[in-house]
């Protein structure tokens, strides 16, 4: 029944999360966290700060580790097919022919969705600053974190920021951090598993492309299992990646316009990569594409996680943690900025409907999914 419970859970949150990966470590918090406590505050923000120093998708890789933590391998399992296959069968379908929607770029229910966005990841900072950000130097990590993103974004300076924050907290943390165990909960990875998991991640980066000459489904493995393993920063990165490897192989038009409607969809925004596989090969080289994408992300993250655990309840490992956790904070607070503001407010009356938006989560106690839907409709009705 905890397998049930996870897919379904985790299906109606690919069907409503829009607005990217950090609006959905929004939508995982305010689903898991506050609603229904499956995790505490702590064990959430171990599992987004391990997301944020591995490549891959981040949202995906801390919702399957939620799915393993709730429901061990079929838990896993169910979490990212709930979430992730509403989006990568849309994306296939539009690839295989359904180009008729026309441009979502300047529709009102995709205004809405973005509004929506602006107010789940609000109550995340809010929510993560009051249990995380609890003394002077924590809150000066992240300050210093957002205002370091604003100035310099890009993945390689979000590792930078998280990794001087690890080295803050260690310094001047030690001490004001108990031991306390791991915040999360029991792990079912043994370490020498998850060893062997991230010694297969890195086997298959190098055989992959030894295989990739022998045909175009080992070349589809090849391209996407490779950009999932080398992006850091979010969905957003692979598109260079991607390029490089299917842009020649399909006209510019439909690359263009299947990264358009990426992120037009809901769920992990990795799917673009269903979508070239779909458009170069089929539903075959959808279902291959999809793996690629994912796989390698998914490998280091349950690799890492029995390891991450037991370092975790060191002290001067916690200290660092709790520098780190600080860092997540300032991360989230810059990109709420930038792009989930900028990209969704442009005028007072899209601010207002933010606003509202956000207090109907705060005031009223709407689950995000239901606020999400209600902005869509509103948007579709009058923006």
């Amino acid at each position: 029944m905890r397998v049930l419970e996870v897919f379904l859970v985790f299906l109606r949150l690919g069907l409503t999360s829009f607005g990217g990966p950090v609006a959905h470590l929004g939508y995982f918090r305010a689903e898991f966290v506050t609603r229904r406590a499956w995790l505490g505050e702590a064990a959430y923000a171990d599992l987004v700060a391990l997301a944020g120093f591995l490549p891959g998708p981040a949202s995906s890789q801390v919702g399957l580790s939620v799915g393993l933590l709730r429901a061990g391998w079929p838990g896993l399992l169910a979490a990212w097919a709930g979430f992730t296959l509403p989006s990568a069968a849309l994306m296939t379908a539009l690839a295989l022919g359904l180009t008729r929607l026309g441009d979502p770029g300047q529709a009102g229910w995709l205004t809405g969705l973005k509004l929506a966005a602006v107010a789940v990841v609000a109550q995340a900072v809010a929510g993560l600053w009051a249990s995380l950000v609890t003394d002077r130097v924590r809150a000066g990590l992240a300050l210093g974190t957002a205002a370091a993103l604003l100035l310099w974004p890009g993945a390689g300076a979000q590792v930078l920021a998280l990794l001087v924050c690890a080295g803050v907290g260690w310094r001047w943390l030690t001490g004001k951090v108990g031991a306390g165990g791991a915040a999360l909960p029991a792990v079912p990875v043994s370490r020498r598993a998850g060893t062997a998991l991230l010694i297969l991640a890195g086997m298959l980066l190098l055989a992959l492309p030894l295989l990739a000459p022998l045909g175009p489904g080992w070349a589809i493995l090849d391209a996407t299992y490779r950009a999932g393993a080398l992006v850091f920063g979010g969905g957003h990165v692979v598109l260079p990646l991607l390029e490089g490897s299917f842009a020649g192989a399909l006209p510019q038009g439909t690359f263009t316009a299947g990264y358009g409607a990426a992120n037009a969809m809901p769920g992990p925004l990795f799917t673009f990569a269903t979508f070239l596989g779909a458009a170069a090969h089929g539903p075959a080289g959808a279902l291959l594409a999809t793996l690629g994408i994912f796989l390698p992300g998914a490998l280091l993250m349950v690799g890492a996680l029995p390891h991450w655990a037991a370092l975790a309840a060191r002290p001067a490992a916690r200290a660092a943690l709790a520098g780190v956790n600080a860092g997540v904070v300032g991360l989230l607070l810059a990109a709420l900025y930038d792009p989930v503001f900028t990209s969704a407010v442009r005028g007072p009356r899209d601010l207002a409907l933010a606003l509202l938006a956000y207090a109907t989560l705060i005031v009223l106690r709407w689950p995000a999914w239901a606020v999400v839907l209600a902005c869509a409709g509103v948007g579709w009705a009058a923006l």
